[in-house]
């Protein structure tokens, strides 16, 4: 029963946060004391900062951020994702809660109900609506962005930069965010720019989190629970193992008692007494790793299903099922195979029977029926979404996956497998970092399902139990700006602001916040430095003399004579010419009056350690000159090249847009530029709608890195060849352009689908397409979609009618088909 006092704090917390308490009262779970402390921010006036693990409940918060702008009449709650798989899964959500009529999404290639109270959209989207002025704005009270650690994204992070920078003051923000380590950082940041802003962390999982290494057949505890759960100490059994390289233990007492089903719900609690099994001799076999189908049977008699297994390849997850498949593996009883055929057969109905043959759906059907399935870019968005709506269902048992499924989609599960501790980056094989440990591993444990996660490494030859333990024991990662100033933005800004204006707007992004604050720890050191140096200079103070002076000849003879020494095979004028210095300073030196103090070598060991920090020290301080004011500096470049092409005109801060100007503040991309000055230019006026499709695929297309050097083989000839040659011409100038104002350089078009979205657009087949493209079906509706964004663009600002009609006749021919196909 409750105290007296917890029963007037209850009261009292009714009283002043009504509207939290009956939030939390609809909910499934009680409410985690964090998700209060930020619900009660936000029904204060305040916005919020939630930085959590995976798995926490961060949305929980966002959802009341809703539910707050739900109950005044007009206000609207936008909700934004930097995926639209995740803008496609909240929306679903939203409308199961409030119904169709008061919920939009928004992602670029879809608009349902964009006039809706709460809108569901991806990032870039909102980001658009801000520089237009859309009226969708009045009356926004909150904007809720999920999964803000996407800030520190390279390519999209500064989009969550701009959105923040723009919105207007009144606007609550509801930041959620994986945990990093630096939280308070970003919080300072927001409280700066968007004003009062609580920053609420957690670092408690609500399902706790079993860490296990799998070698052979045998799972292992990672960590030594008897040790305590302070000390973190790493299970001695797997040091043992890692001692004998190559070597193998006996584990046939566990898989028996595996295979009778008598250690399920308990096999993974500690080791046997005494914490010892037999280790064979070190002149035994390696330990061998398990057959992924063997894997699946064991964590089926644990009880350990439903389970992701993480594979760093699209390849390796399609290989995966088809092992499984092959083994007789199955997982789903009569009635589950008939409810799964019933969701898919519903879920696909759109497609047509060619599309599904090429698509391999038979196939992929009677593997979801078994209870497993891959989940990978590479596959059709509609199938990924299928996948995840049967997980979710628990109708589907085992995933393999990429690491993208770990991305904020909601698919928990009971175990996470990670079959290696090392990925491919598009260079090299790298260690995963503990980041992105903690994220993969945070989908293990099912709040109200499960009371407890499990994760499981599988033991690979040359392990390290202790470097997976640093990864397991460290939750965090720093979150940094990737903020840079582009084009579209200048124009926008100088717009709607001025350049002054601008300027200011820019010294407050997180990248300069984050850049002074270095500063200041730098100018400290500065600080410091000065006063050792002024003890130096004092302690080589000398009555016959300027000291720095003679030190100063005698580190120039110093430094001449170590060149000589160095090139000794050199020319030799250049080491008489140096020889002839040194002669000169001796002489010099000699006549200087500090050469005949008697303390001379006392001081000179002073002035070597003042040279040094001095040295140290102006390097400090060219550093903290290149940090200061560093985006501002960007953008003046970015100014100045739009100068010169003419995009903006005018001096000084008295800057405006001309008609190009006007035409870039809605062209949005990585070539924005570029596709400006084709548009300026009219380099695609004589292109029919398969043409520009294609000319478009090019200018979004990134090649993977075994396509950078195949040409331009199987183009379209004609008018387009003619287009693209003066485009890559147009490029190559503007290339010359950004080298010469020392900006990052544009990277070229990239024609290798171009082909392919040009039989696309002109109602080809979708298997005679995939073969051209030779990619797999969800990256063609990937980067069709992406297309299909910049041929929207272009049928709204190209100023020739002509080129408009031809984008939207473009648009049409490519969506169609599974471009266009999704299970929302």
């Amino acid at each position: 029963m409750s105290s007296p006092a917890d029963r007037y704090a209850a009261a009292r917390a009714a009283s002043e946060h009504p509207q939290t308490l009956a939030f939390a009262a609809r909910q499934r779970f009680e409410l985690d004391p964090f998700q209060i402390d930020a619900c009660y921010a936000l029904e204060s006036g305040r916005s919020v900062l939630v930085a959590a693990p995976t798995g926490a409940g961060k949305t929980i918060v966002g959802e009341f951020a809703i539910h707050l702008a739900m109950q005044t009449a007009g206000d609207k709650a936008f909700y934004t994702t930097p995926m639209k798989a995740l803008s496609n899964q909240k929306f679903r959500e939203l409308v199961d809660v409030y119904g169709p009529d008061e919920v939009g999404l928004l992602t670029g290639d879809t608009n349902i109900n964009g006039n809706a109270r709460i809108v569901v959209m991806t990032t870039e989207v909102l980001r658009n609506m801000l520089y237009a002025g859309s009226d969708a704005l009045r009356g926004l009270r909150f904007v809720v962005m999920d999964e803000v650690h996407y800030l520190a994204d390279r390519f999209r992070g500064p989009v969550w930069e701009e959105v923040i920078l723009h919105l207007s003051p009144e606007v609550r923000l509801v930041s959620l965010s994986a945990t990093v380590s630096n939280a308070e950082e970003f919080g300072d940041w927001l409280d700066t720019v968007r004003g009062d802003t609580d920053v609420i962390v957690s670092e408690t999982r609500p399902v706790p989190l079993e860490q296990h290494v799998l070698v052979r057949d045998d799972l292992l505890p990672l960590f030594d629970e008897r040790a305590g759960i302070a000390t973190a100490a790493v299970n001695q059994e797997l040091l043992r193992i890692r001692s004998f390289t190559g070597s193998r233990y006996d584990s046939n007492r566990r898989a028996q008692e595996y295979s009778s089903g008598r250690h399920a719900g308990r096999q993974m609690q500690r080791p046997s007494r005494g914490g010892r099994r037999p280790v064979r001799a070190a002149n035994m076999p390696r330990v061998e790793r398990m057959d992924r189908p063997e894997v699946v049977r064991l964590l089926e008699r644990a009880s350990l299903l439903p389970a992701i297994f993480f594979i760093f390849s699209r390849v390796g997850c399609d290989a995966a099922v088809q092992q499984v498949r092959r083994s007789g593996v199955r997982l789903t009883t009569p009635e589950e195979r008939a409810l799964i055929r019933e969701i898919v057969d519903d879920r696909t109905r759109a497609l047509q029977d060619e599309d599904l043959d090429v698509l391999g759906f038979w196939q992929w059907r009677d593997d979801l029926e078994r209870g497993v399935a891959a989940h990978h870019a590479g596959m059709l968005p509609a199938f990924k979404e299928v996948v995840e709506e049967l997980f979710q269902r628990k109708l589907v048992k085992a995933v393999f996956a990429t690491e993208t499924l770990a991305l904020g989609i909601n698919m928990p599960a009971r175990t996470v497998v990670l079959e290696k501790m090392e990925k491919f980056n598009g260079e090299a094989r790298v260690a995963i970092t503990s980041g992105e440990y903690t994220q993969l591993t945070g989908r293990a444990g099912r709040r109200g399902i499960d009371v407890e996660g499990h994760a499981v490494v599988q033991w690979t030859e040359g392990m390290d139990p202790q470097a997976v333990a640093a990864l397991a024991s460290r939750r965090t990662y720093p979150l940094n700006s990737s903020f840079r100033p582009t084009y579209n933005m200048a124009v926008n800004l100088i717009d709607r602001f001025g350049r002054p204006r601008a300027r200011e707007i820019l010294e407050s992004s997180f990248a300069q916040f984050q850049a002074d604050r270095a500063v200041v720890g730098l100018a400290r050191k500065v600080r410091a430095a000065e006063e050792s140096l002024e003890g130096y200079q004092a302690a080589m103070q000398c009555e016959h003399g300027d000291f720095l002076e003679y030190a100063a000849m005698r580190r120039e003879v110093s430094d001449l004579e170590k060149k000589n020494r160095r090139d000794a095979g050199g020319p030799r004028v250049a080491r008489e010419k140096r020889m002839r210095k040194i002669q000169s300073l001796r002489n010099r030196m000699q006549r200087h009056g500090c050469h005949g103090c008697p303390d001379r070598e006392s001081h000179a060991r002073w002035a070597e350690r003042y040279y040094s920090l001095k040295r140290d020290t102006d390097r400090i301080r060219r550093q903290i000159e290149t940090r200061t004011g560093t985006v501002a500096r960007t953008f003046d470049r970015v100014i100045d090249v739009l100068q010169v092409v003419g995009y903006l005109e005018g001096e000084g801060d008295a800057l405006s847009l001309t008609d190009a100007g006007r035409t870039m503040r809605r062209i949005y991309g990585e070539r924005d530029l570029l596709v400006a000055e084709s548009l300026r230019q009219g380099l695609w006026r004589t292109l029919d709608a398969p043409s520009l499709a294609a000319m478009a695929s090019c200018l979004v297309y990134e090649p993977r890195r075994d396509e950078q050097n195949m040409g331009e083989r199987g183009l379209p000839r004609g008018a387009f060849r003619l287009a693209y040659d003066a485009t890559m011409r147009l490029w190559a100038e503007l290339d010359e352009l950004e080298h010469e104002f020392s900006l990052p350089r544009t990277e070229p078009l990239a024609p290798g689908l171009a082909a392919a979205m040009h039989a696309w657009a002109r109602g080809g087949s979708l298997d005679r397409v995939l073969i051209d493209a030779d990619m797999a079906a969800g990256d063609f509706v990937r980067w069709a979609k992406q297309t299909i964004d910049l041929l929207d663009q272009l049928s709204i600002v190209a100023e020739d009618g002509d080129l408009a009609r031809t984008a939207r006749r473009a648009l049409d021919g490519v969506r169609r088909g599974i471009v266009v196909y999704t299970a929302v």
